[in-house]
């Protein structure tokens, strides 16, 4: 194939992404019950990890402040939902893309390294929606200075830390592969991971303050436990 066969093919490739992507958020836009009922779960302290740990009870109000803010927020989530669901078939068309550019071996290891990344991602998305994000809601969302102050949380500020959150936990999450990968291409080493570990947990403090899509001490922390266990999880997957 031309350069320009490749560029046409990519380009129907992206053009069947996009209508998948959309044709999955419209299928969960008028899911529209179920869909909030999962997102504004963390919400309530009947979600499962509160019931688990014993939270008190309590129950966030999240308010409206805008006229087409309910209808927007709707759309988002259901794009980030429907892309969510395809994401397999998505990545599955861009694999087959790349694919024949690749040897026997590099396909095996690219097939490795995808299903790796991929499972991490939503592990990392799973581990922040039942756990990573309950905690942050509760703590940010029933601080209380004094009783004068209500706290009044928009839908929008809600829905946008959760997907903020999701995203970047998702990122995270593929700590261990990043490292055994680049132990494979022989950049990392078990004894360098171990050496610096000291200065890696200040680059994950660094790092969780930057990520964290609010400014408190307990969110910083919440985020940053997670990392730095990654971290420690992957000395073991590196070479030595």
């Amino acid at each position: 194939m031309t350069f320009w066969d490749h560029l046409d093919e990519m380009r129907g490739m992206l053009v069947r992404i996009i209508l998948l992507v959309l044709v999955a958020g419209v299928g969960t836009f008028f899911l529209k019950d179920q869909l909030f009922q999962i997102v504004l779960a963390p919400a309530s302290s009947d979600f499962v990890m509160y019931r688990l740990i014993g939270t008190e009870p309590f129950a966030l109000k999240l308010i409206n402040t805008e006229l087409t803010e309910l209808l927007f927020v709707h759309i988002k989530l259901s794009i980030y939902a429907g892309l969510l669901v395809v994401s397999p078939y998505v990545l599955y068309l861009l694999f087959g893309f790349v694919s024949p550019a690749l040897y026997e071996r590099e396909k095996h290891y690219a097939v490795w390294i995808v299903s790796s990344a991929y499972f991490m991602f939503m592990v990392g998305t799973i581990a922040n929606y039942f756990v990573i994000f309950p905690f942050t809601v509760h703590f940010l969302g029933t601080y209380h200075v004094s009783d004068v102050v209500t706290n009044m949380l928009s839908l929008q500020s809600y829905t946008d830390t959760l997907i903020t959150m999701n995203l970047m936990m998702g990122l995270v999450f593929e700590l261990p592969v990043v490292c055994r990968l680049l132990s494979m291409m022989g950049v990392l080493r078990r004894g360098m991971m171990t050496r610096f570990r000291r200065h890696a947990f200040v680059a994950i403090i660094i790092a969780a303050s930057i990520i964290t899509p609010t400014t408190d001490a307990f969110t910083l922390f919440v985020v940053a436990l997670p990392i730095y266990l990654l971290y420690e999880l992957s000395i073991p997957l590196v070479r030595k």
